[in-house]
């Protein structure tokens, strides 16, 4: 009971800690779904061999979606006419960061991981896209026209009207109002789950894992890197959900470089996106996909472990400073909100889950008679 305890006390207190920043962040994210559609930038990432994947993998990195939600977006955008290293760029950079993951990595560990993160996603994807270009089988893509249609109320499908008539048709208060109730509900519903089960975790780390372990194996090096990507290739786990999980290593003695290759090994790569990215680019540009995701980290990772030391940065001291900013009653506030946003996507969870062990496929809300 008392180890329970243990870890409760824990995850309650990193769910605290990031809860202002995670609310901040998804909201930003929920205005970027009202003011931004990731389709209306197809038209730009069909022709050219560097120039679209740079456009797609800076255009991924504030995108809040998980490697399996961005598959088909980015199947959308292959079909939209982006070629396939544009493609593969969006498919790397999108799940590996987000505008909410970057609020609460700057809540959880610290401003140098906070700007190092978007910026390592964007080099990994950008070379992940240009080598696919240069020696994979180039294809420019025709020039198709993106999805227009109107996500707030589909009024229009943004070709039976030009873009200053239905610029008209919703305010930028409703726009807001809108990006508001998808940031509380659809976007929160999706992150919900998963970010919970990675608070769990990293409390499960910071009751049961001692430190002495951990930056014995993990506190530094090529090895450390290395059994850091393979722990996190096949995780399925989200940008946001992996940074309270690296927060708690990071606190146990593992260096920050290693929770880097983590961080972005994690999100990108899993089992299921690695079977659907197949479909989508072949089973050539996946192995490209791969193989760059896990250089690219390491090397990254070591790079990033060498500017702290030559800062004289020690993670451990600075992980999770910025709770010290706000007050701690408006963390508490903020957790008490995180949780009750969060019953309705556990309670949605947990009936389909045991509407699937009574052999059902669907979770009761269908129109069958």
């Amino acid at each position: 009971m008392e180890f329970i305890s243990s870890v409760l006390n824990e995850s309650w207190q990193l769910l605290k800690a990031s809860s202002i920043y995670i609310i901040f962040g998804i909201l930003v994210a929920g205005i970027l779904r009202a003011f931004l559609r990731p389709e209306t930038i197809a038209t730009h990432l069909g022709t050219g061999r560097f120039l679209p994947v740079l456009k797609a993998a800076l255009f991924g990195i504030p995108i809040p979606m998980c490697s399996c939600g961005v598959i088909p977006a980015a199947a959308s955008l292959k079909r939209q006419g982006a070629n396939n290293g544009a493609t593969m760029a969006f498919l790397i950079s999108t799940p590996e960061s987000g505008v909410d993951s970057i609020a609460i990595t700057y809540a959880l560990i610290d401003p140098l991981m906070t700007i190092f993160r978007p910026v390592a996603a964007f080099i990994t994807a950008a070379a992940a896209g240009i080598t696919e270009n240069l020696f994979g089988r180039y294809e420019a893509g025709p020039a198709t026209l993106p999805d227009m249609s109107c996500p707030i109320d589909n009024c229009c499908d943004g070709t039976t009207c030009c873009a200053e008539d239905h610029a008209a048709h919703h305010s930028r208060s409703e726009k807001i109002a809108f990006g508001m109730r998808y940031a509380f509900t659809e976007l929160w519903e999706d992150l919900a789950v998963w970010f919970l089960a990675g608070i769990i975790l990293a409390g499960l780390i910071s009751a049961l894992i001692p430190e002495s372990l951990m930056s014995q194996y993990l506190g530094g090096g090529l090895w450390s890197m290395i059994i850091m990507l393979f722990a996190g290739i096949p995780m399925y786990i989200c940008a946001t959900a992996s940074t309270p999980i690296a927060a708690a290593l990071i606190l146990k003695g593992v260096s920050p470089g290693a929770a880097l290759v983590f961080l972005l090994a994690g999100p990108a790569t899993n089992i299921a996106s690695l079977t659907m990215s197949v479909k989508i680019l072949g089973k050539r540009s996946t192995i490209i996909y791969l193989f760059i995701i896990a250089v690219s980290s390491i090397l990254l990772g070591i790079m990033l472990d060498q500017i702290y030391l030559l800062a004289g940065i020690s993670a451990q001291a600075t992980a999770g400073s910025a709770r010290e900013i706000i007050p701690s009653w408006v963390q508490t506030a903020g957790g008490a909100v995180l949780l009750a946003l969060s019953i309705k996507p556990l309670y949605s969870t947990f009936l389909s889950k045991i509407l699937r062990l009574k052999g059902h496929d669907h979770t009761g809300s269908c129109s069958c008679s």
